[in-house]
């Protein structure tokens, strides 16, 4: 990889180049991942963003965690989004007396409100909402699905179940209930004092697990208080019955194919995934796949084939973003993990039939100026051979509706904000670059030139598009397409 250094105060920065593809890498940072050496391996490899697991670990080590990432964002010279992902609500049963128990397939088997400890006929469901909610009929699926029980019979204090799928059952595992949605908020204490670090420590995004309503969505917005975008993750059926406001309301999705392959048959999660990308596709907001992609990878130097072409799959599809959990927070392989995404996405995004499979997603432009701008700018990339599309922005709204429009050429995003540099990090086909804002026609077309050289987006005699809005710094107001031609690099 080509890198130019330039002078920040007294340090020297290195300023990498665009990464050669549009799909963006969301790693989790853990201990396999966290020291500064590994961080800036990360981002060389083709880290865009990194995901900060909230589950996990405490305030303090995410802290020293988020400061290694920024130092590292500062020594690229490249603007890196930081994830934070709350952990959720998680319905667990208590603990046994033996510490693990054995229920026999067919056995009845009965959860209550009694604390004591449990035993292969009974234990605790600490948890007062379910017994609210759950019908007989309705499963429980227990530590990740590997036990199914099925309700014969609840009542106020005692839910008695048959083992479906019987095994062993140990100590606070988790239960998923697929079949009701459960009365409890997508926050907990433990997320909304997360949440407050988060912002405190200036998180880029905030991603809320288990989200089943968009009431989920508007609370968490509502705690933020304007600070950083946020991230639902689709990991429960409920969601997906109003997958269409909880998008509305979000900045972002995540398809978290984890928990929402618990609670649903393997098979309808892959057309499930595919809905979800394309919805939100449709609405123009960046998607994230996630979870198992390189599974393999924990503890081996080389995937399975048929995790490249899952990631491939989503890569096709036009998803914004591709991410590593395990793989990159404690697994043996972090780095190689990273390369072999950053390869899949290369070789892809250059096949031959990515243009068309990439734009099978019916994607109409709102009734605005600048998506039909927006919309132009990707029409033009079509017809006449750019080397990429210039986009000023204060907000990053209009580098989303280019992005939307899923162009053939990359995007370089030139924004007076370092936040918003940050957050379109997890943007398809956009390359940041925070810079001073303009206030003149002519300095924007010098400026677009001088960064378009500077940045590698083409050469002496290339031909890019500019966007923009007029009257300049004026949120929401882009109104100008310009097509510039390159000169020479001073």
């Amino acid at each position: 990889m080509h890198l130019t250094r330039r002078q920040i105060g007294s340090r020297v920065s290195i300023q990498a180049p665009p990464r050669g593809r549009k799909v963006k890498i969301l790693a989790t940072v853990g201990p396999a991942s966290r020291s500064p050496e590994m961080v800036e391996r990360l981002l060389r490899a083709g880290v865009d963003a990194f995901r900060v697991n909230m589950s996990h670990g405490d305030h303090a080590t995410h802290a020293e965690t988020i400061a290694t990432i920024r130092a590292a964002e500062r020594d690229m010279g490249r603007p890196v989004a930081i994830l934070c992902d709350l952990q959720g609500p998680k319905l667990r049963v208590g603990t046994f007396a033996e510490g693990k128990v054995l229920i026999r397939h067919g056995a009845h088997f009965t959860l209550d409100r009694d604390p004591a400890p449990g035993t292969a006929e009974r234990v605790c469901l600490p948890h007062p909402e379910l017994f609210e909610v759950l019908r007989k009929g309705q499963r429980l699926l227990i530590d990740d699905g590997k036990l199914k029980l099925r309700v014969i019979k609840a009542e106020a204090d005692t839910i008695l179940c048959t083992a479906e799928v019987g095994g062993f059952i140990s100590d606070r595992k988790g239960v998923n209930v697929p079949d009701a949605v459960i009365p409890v908020p997508a926050m907990t204490e433990k997320d909304r004092r997360d949440l407050a670090f988060a912002v405190e420590q200036g998180a880029d995004w905030i991603a809320l697990s288990f989200v089943q309503r968009p009431e989920d969505v508007a609370e968490a917005r509502r705690l933020m208080g304007g600070h950083g975008a946020l991230c639902a993750k689709i990991e429960k059926p409920a969601a997906v019955d109003r997958l269409d406001e909880i998008i509305e309301l979000s900045d972002a999705i995540m398809v978290a194919r984890g928990d929402l392959g618990v609670e649903l048959n393997p098979e309808e999660v892959p057309p499930l995934q595919k809905m979800i990308v394309e919805a939100t596709r449709r609405s123009g907001k960046p998607v994230i796949v996630a979870t198992q992609m390189l599974e393999s990878m924990i503890e081996s130097p080389a995937p399975t084939r048929a995790e490249v072409s899952d990631v491939a799959n989503a890569v096709y599809d036009g998803a914004d973003a591709v991410m590593l959990s395990a793989e990159t927070a404690s697994g043996a392989w972090p780095v190689e993990a990273v390369t072999i995404m950053d390869r899949i996405g290369k070789q892809v995004e250059n096949s031959p039939g990515y243009s068309a499979r990439i734009h099978f997603t019916d994607v109409q432009p709102d009734a605005t100026t600048a998506d039909a701008l927006a919309r132009a700018s990707a029409e033009i990339a079509r017809t006449v051979t750019l080397a990429g599309i210039i986009v000023f922005t204060g907000s990053g709204s209009t580098a989303r509706r280019v992005a939307r429009e899923r162009p053939g050429v990359p995007m370089l995003v030139l924004t007076p904000s370092q936040k918003v540099a940050r957050k379109v990090a997890l943007l398809w086909g956009a390359y940041a670059v925070h810079t001073k804002d303009i206030g003149t026609f002519e300095e924007m077309i010098a400026k677009g030139k001088r960064m378009a050289l500077r940045h590698g987006f083409g050469s002496a005699g290339s031909k890019l598009i500019a966007l923009a809005g007029v009257p300049f710094g004026t949120p929401g107001a882009t109104n100008l397409l310009h097509v510039v031609t390159l000169g020479s690099a001073s």
